[in-house]
């Protein structure tokens, strides 16, 4: 009798037990590879900052909640850069914005991450769209239709309005966190 009770009870055990591993090896895994990932990241968000801002040497995570960071050249502040997220078609879009020592122009806005539409809403990342930001005023991002410098993109007009909502917002932001006129 007592043989049927441990016949019923084995796969059980036997199940927790792989789940156990199973669950042990996943954290296992995690806590290698997070690392590496986070430095992957730091690396690709610092390509980009030395794209954006050509002759910066060094740059500082001022704090690193807010995304902002601080770049110098020999020591000077040359200007300052932050992530931000904006909601677009096909999910979110991430950017990194890059703003003159002065915070008031923009030197640039590069797309971490997205989600878009291929061929439509993914034009976003191209060049033709990304360099429109390049050195006006932040008062004029704004798409074109509603008074601004920059024009959507044809067929992507949601896309393009999220990366402008986007900067505009995060810039609104960060400059009063940074403590410049807005």
């Amino acid at each position: 009798m007592k043989d049927k009770s441990l016949k019923g009870t084995f796969p059980v055990v036997f199940l927790t037990l792989v789940a156990l591993i199973a669950v042990g090896l996943l954290v296992g895994i995690d806590s290698i590879t997070a690392e590496k990932i986070e430095q992957q990241e730091d690396q690709k968000i610092q390509e980009m900052l030395a794209e954006m801002f050509a002759d910066m040497d060094s740059y500082q995570a001022d704090d690193p909640v807010e995304d902002i960071y601080t770049i110098y050249d020999d020591g000077d502040v040359i200007g300052y850069s932050f992530e931000t997220v904006g909601k677009g078609y096909g999910g979110d879009i991430k950017l990194l914005i890059g703003l003159e020592n002065d915070k008031t122009t923009l030197k640039g806005v590069t797309v971490i991450s997205q989600g878009e539409t291929p061929g439509l809403g993914s034009r976003i990342t191209e060049n033709a769209f990304l360099d429109m930001f390049a050195g006006i005023d932040k008062s004029d991002v704004a798409l074109s239709k509603d008074g601004g410098q920059i024009d959507a993109i044809t067929g992507a007009t949601i896309s393009s309005s999220a990366v402008v909502d986007a900067v505009m917002g995060a810039i609104s932001e960060k400059v009063q966190l940074l403590g410049g006129s807005e």
